[in-house]
């Protein structure tokens, strides 16, 4: 026992070590020490258990915990890839709890509606309803086009009163007259333009 106690304490120093945590003042070093001690730990004693069991019923109320849940709390989430939740859909009604005992029977004395009140009881989403396309693409696409329509409108808005007009050397006529110049002058004769006579 003092060889386990001793090699617990080792395996703190060394992850201390390893992390590199530099404490100075005393209580931090007692409360990491008191963390690492109790993740140590492999049982916990039974006050400590009856307490989280009362805090887990407070927060579940009424419905049944079936399994361990996705992360180890009571919790109702629908996820395809966990398809088990911790508790139930829906509290327990009597009209439930009978239909929980004549669940317990034989399956073929069940009617359709009585199989599909126990689903809907431990469930909120079948597989169908969860993987179901929601539409929200369409609301995308409507922000997407009405964000570039605003695009659109201002820079239409900018270019007629924001920005200077152009200059008259960017008219046709213009730009003609200076090709004509060019050619006249006979400029780059090797490769340009000029040399296409």
């Amino acid at each position: 026992m003092q060889y386990h106690f001793y090699s617990s304490f080792m395996y703190i120093d060394l992850i201390r070590g390893i992390l590199g945590y530099k404490m100075n003042n005393l209580m931090n070093n007692r409360a990491v020490l008191t963390c690492l001690r109790q993740g140590i730990k492999l049982t916990r004693s039974h006050s400590e258990l009856s307490a989280y069991a009362v805090r887990d019923r407070i927060v579940v109320g009424n419905r049944d915990v079936v399994g361990p849940g996705y992360n180890g709390t009571p919790s109702y989430i629908d996820r395809t890839d966990f398809p088990m939740p911790a508790i139930r859909f829906r509290a327990n009604t009597p009209d439930v709890l009978a239909l929980r005992e004549k669940e317990k029977g034989d399956w073929k004395k069940l009617s359709i509606d009585e199989k599909k009140a126990l689903y809907r009881a431990s469930f909120c989403l079948t597989f169908a309803e969860m993987e179901a396309p929601t539409g929200e693409w369409k609301s995308i696409i409507g922000i997407s086009l009405f964000l570039s329509s605003l695009a659109v409108w201002y820079y239409m808005f900018c270019k007629l009163y924001v920005y200077p007009p152009l200059p008259v050397s960017f008219d046709e006529e213009r730009r003609l007259a200076q090709l004509d110049r060019i050619l006249a002058l006979e400029m780059n004769p090797i490769t340009g333009i000029s040399s296409k006579k």
